[in-house]
């Protein structure tokens, strides 16, 4: 995931990106989502502030253009159509 970021993270309009259980886990992504300037959306599938406590801490939040969490799978489609507005 890190290789990637930086890989598309000079060159891409957008990154929507679901981190999964690493986004409680890996400061190395955020650190990675810092370093680049191609805005990220991070996307949870599931609501990560309704579940276990220890998921409500997100590395990646802080460095994330913004999140969406608990809207499903709509969750990408929102991500993507907001990039795509933001780049008009």
């Amino acid at each position: 995931m890190i290789n990637e970021l930086q890989r598309v993270g000079f060159s891409f309009d957008g990154v929507v990106l679901n981190p999964g259980g690493y986004s409680h886990t890996s400061v190395a992504i955020g650190d990675a989502i810092a370093a680049i300037t191609t805005p990220v959306v991070e996307v949870h599938i599931s609501n990560i502030y309704g579940r276990e406590e220890f998921r409500k801490l997100s590395h990646v939040t802080a460095k994330a253009k913004g999140v969406i969490s608990g809207l499903g799978l709509k969750g990408y489609e929102l991500a993507v159509e907001y990039l795509v507005d933001v780049q008009k």
